[in-house]
């Protein structure tokens, strides 16, 4: 038998490998754009079966599409949209702008997939790609859509929740530290005291933040493209296909995704898509302080701070032994610095909605993906590996805290600045505690330090010893 069979499309014949549920122009772009290794993620193959699917159920509702072949075409995009058939989804990122050779590529892989299920032969086009899978629609319409689709459903089924954990877990690690008094430091520098509850809990915060950022983007993201077809005119579908399409759905999604209001722009602009991105940008950005917070509070366990103590979850030398490296934050910073690197390919990637579609959709695609992705596996990694193993060095703390020169902003009430300053040089000159200068200098008694320099009301609002 033969290793290949014949195809033809617009352009004349295209050897197919004789297997393959794609056709010829998914070929011609393999044969076209072999750029990279990259290929699009799952949760938009999942998104295009998804659409494919409820496109055929909005034309058979509407009378346009018989029921054999959209029986058969639902039940091939749901072979799509689970996963069955990604093997046959091989095109690169790296293609046309529009993305219409993947959605050709779908519209094929579901059309000859539903043509052998009706006893046809692949390539007979029993089921026709065009005029069956992609009735009612455009390339230009249905990948946006994906788009948002796809994006939409990864941050809710997979970012959330892992953000929603890491959260949970600070706030408890607030909770169990916040009778740990500690320096603070502003600038790198020792300042006045805080408790290490009160760094915890503004990183439970900080999560708290992105999680509200992440649901603002996908509400931004529910807007679809779906109806505009070719140009945003919707030329070539019926009034009612956008409405009852996205129904279907919401239905499978369990999302409220809603036609776009200006479907010119719904398909010339990717603002929302960029917006979406920024909030996964902030995000990096959140994470990369509060990771680079975790390693400096546990560098050491000698010569640094060493105030926190993560868990040995690996050798961190291949000489040293013995050596313990905080290796979840920094697999936490490289996620943060992709996801950093991706916004600015989108960024870019937005730019470019010329006159009326915009032409860098794949690759604006991919990084979004991709930055859903590490993001949710890289908190859900950090919550389990480090921050769950995370314990307070309470004698470290109390250390380093009673040798801060800072805790003399206390004295400013009772002694005023000038000689409250002296105090802090000298302590720091001497590497004395405060409460020693203050003695020395016979400034204060020993019972109105104990009041001026109460280190816990330090961390509360208000006038410490008032």
């Amino acid at each position: 038998m033969a290793d290949y069979r014949i195809e033809k499309d617009s352009l004349g014949d295209v050897r197919v490998p004789a297997d393959a549920l794609y056709g010829a122009q998914t070929q011609r772009a393999v044969d076209n754009f072999p750029i990279s290794d990259l290929r699009f993620a799952r949760r938009f193959i999942q998104a295009l079966g998804i659409i494919k699917q409820s496109a055929a159920r909005a034309n058979r509702d509407l009378g346009l599409l018989d029921d054999e072949p959209a029986t058969a075409i639902i039940a091939a995009a749901e072979r799509v949209a689970s996963g069955e058939l990604d093997d046959q989804f091989v095109i690169d990122i790296f293609q046309t702008g529009s993305g219409t050779s993947t959605n050709m590529n779908a519209n094929e892989v579901i059309a000859n997939a539903a043509s052998a299920a009706l006893g046809a032969e692949l390539g007979s086009k029993r089921v026709h790609p065009n005029d069956h899978v992609n009735m009612s629609q455009s390339s230009n319409d249905v990948i946006p859509t994906a788009m948002h689709v796809s994006a939409s459903v990864a941050m809710h089924d997979e970012l959330l929740p892992a953000l929603e954990q890491l959260r949970d877990g600070f706030a408890a690690k607030a909770d169990a530290f916040d009778d740990v008094l500690k320096s603070g430091r502003t600038h790198l520098m020792d300042a006045t005291p805080v408790r290490l509850g009160q760094e915890f809990g503004g990183y439970a915060a900080q999560i708290d933040h992105g999680i509200r950022r992440v649901e603002q983007a996908i509400e931004e993201l529910s807007e679809v493209a779906l109806g505009g077809t070719a140009t945003g005119t919707g030329i070539n579908r019926p009034p009612d296909f956008p409405a009852r399409a996205i129904d279907y759905i919401n239905e499978t999604t369990g999302l409220p995704f809603r036609e776009a209001a200006n479907h010119f722009e719904a398909q010339a602009g990717k603002d929302a898509f960029v917006m979406a991105h920024g909030a996964l940008n902030t995000l990096a950005v959140s994470l990369l302080k509060i990771v680079n917070d975790i390693r400096h509070l546990s560098s050491g366990p000698t010569s640094g701070l060493s105030e926190i103590k993560l868990p040995a979850i690996q050798p961190g030398s291949s000489i040293m032994p013995g050596k313990v490296n905080p290796v979840m934050s920094e697999a936490v910073m490289m996620v943060a610095a992709r996801v950093m690197g991706n916004h600015t390919t989108i960024t870019v990637g937005g730019q470019h909605g010329n006159f009326e579609l915009n032409v860098m959709m794949p690759v604006m695609t991919h990084a979004m993906l991709q930055s859903i992705d590490i993001l949710a596996n890289g908190c859900e990694a950090f919550h389990t590996h480090c921050l769950e193993g995370i314990e307070a060095d309470r004698e470290r703390c109390r250390e380093l805290l009673e040798l801060n020169p800072s805790i003399a902003t206390a004295l400013n009430a009772a002694i005023g600045y000038d000689k409250a300053s002296t105090v802090a040089k000298k302590a720091a000159a001497s590497r004395r505690s405060v409460r020693d200068v203050v003695l020395e200098m016979d400034l204060l008694s020993e019972d109105e330090l104990d009041e001026v320099l109460d280190v816990r009301e330090m961390t509360e609002p208000g006038i410490p010893g008032s």
